[in-house]
C-alpha cells in the first residue's frame, strides 16, 4: 500500500475505532497527525486484547507481556503475529493491523510510540493478571497511569518532537488520569455488570470517584494553560472540555452528555 493511501485508511479505521479522539487528531498538522493518528491505533491495538472477553487473563498476561518485549527491540511483524497466534482469529482489524500503523508513524517520532506503547503493555499485562483488582488509591493511580496517563506523557513528548512545545510530566499524566477517571464513572455499573470489575478504590463511595477526576482534570486545565501552538492547544483542549461536561452530566444524573451537546462543544473549540 503506498504511503499516500495508507494515512487515509488508518485515518478510517481511527473513525471506527475512537470517538473521542478522531476528531481533535484532525486538528493537528501532518507529521503530528500522522504520529498521533498511528500511535491511538497501536494503543487500541493492545487495549483490544486487554478488553476481550473470551480471552482468560492468564493468557492476556502472556501476550501482553511478549508484546512489551517486542517493542524494545526494532519491530517485527512475523513475531508480533506469532505472538498473536492463540488469539488471532478473535482479533479485530485493528489489532491484526499493528505493523501497518506503526509504518504510517514518521521515522522520527516512531521511537516515541514504540516506548510508549511497550511501557502501556507491560501495565495492562500486570493489571490483567491482577484482574483489575483496583483496591488504593494508589492501585487507581498506578492502573490509570499506564491505560492514560502515559498516553498523556507521550503527547508531551510529541509536541516537543515536532513543535519544541513544553509541558509539565505531572500535569500531562493528570491530562490522561482525569479522562480516564471520566469513562470508569460512565462505565462503572457496566464494568462491574459485564466484566465484574470495579476500578473504584476499597470504600470510596462515587462521590470520591468524581473528586478524583476533578482534581485530575484541574490538573489537566493548568497542563493546557502551558500551551501556545494552536493546533496542539486544539487537540488538547477538546477532549478535556467533553470531560467536564460529561463529569458536570453525570453529577446531574444523566448518564452522558447528548450528540448535540457533543456537537456544540467542537464547535465552541474549533471557533475559541
Amino acid at each position: 500500500m503506498s504511503e499516500k493511501v495508507f494515512p487515509k485508511d488508518a485515518m478510517r479505521v481511527l473513525k471506527e475505532t475512537s470517538r473521542t479522539f478522531y476528531i481533535p487528531i484532525t486538528f493537528l498538522q501532518k507529521d503530528l497527525k500522522h504520529t498521533v493518528a498511528a500511535a491511538y491505533l497501536v494503543f487500541r491495538a493492545i487495549d483490544e486484547i486487554e478488553d476481550h472477553e473470551e480471552v482468560s487473563n492468564d493468557l492476556k498476561y502472556t501476550i501482553l507481556m511478549q508484546v512489551s518485549e517486542l517493542f524494545k527491540h526494532p519491530f517485527n511483524e512475523d513475531e508480533y503475529l506469532k505472538i498473536l497466534g492463540p488469539i488471532k482469529e478473535k482479533m479485530p482489524e485493528v489489532t491484526l493491523r499493528l505493523g501497518e500503523w506503526l509504518k504510517a508513524c514518521p521515522k522520527g517520532s516512531q521511537s516515541i510510540v514504540i516506548k510508549a506503547t511497550s511501557e502501556m503493555a507491560f501495565g495492562m499485562a500486570k493489571w490483567a493478571k491482577a484482574n483489575w483488582n483496583i483496591h488504593t488509591r494508589e492501585d487507581l493511580d498506578d492502573y490509570t497511569y499506564y491505560v492514560a496517563g502515559l498516553v498523556g506523557v507521550m503527547l508531551s513528548d510529541l509536541w516537543e518532537w515536532d513543535s519544541g512545545v513544553k509541558t509539565d510530566r505531572d500535569f500531562a499524566i493528570s491530562y490522561g488520569r482525569g479522562l480516564q477517571a471520566v469513562n470508569i464513572l460512565r462505565n462503572q455499573q457496566e464494568d462491574l455488570a459485564e466484566r465484574g470489575v470495579s476500578f473504584v478504590p476499597d470504600g470510596w463511595t462515587r462521590t470520591q470517584l468524581f473528586e478524583y477526576a476533578e482534581k485530575n482534570l484541574a490538573k489537566a486545565d493548568e497542563y493546557v494553560k502551558l500551551i501556545k501552538k494552536r493546533s496542539i492547544l486544539l487537540f488538547c483542549r477538546l477532549p478535556l472540555a467533553l470531560a467536564h461536561k460529561s463529569l458536570k452530566a453525570m453529577q446531574g444524573g444523566r448518564e452522558k452528555m447528548t450528540r448535540a451537546e457533543v456537537e456544540q462543544t467542537v464547535e465552541e473549540i474549533q471557533n475559541s
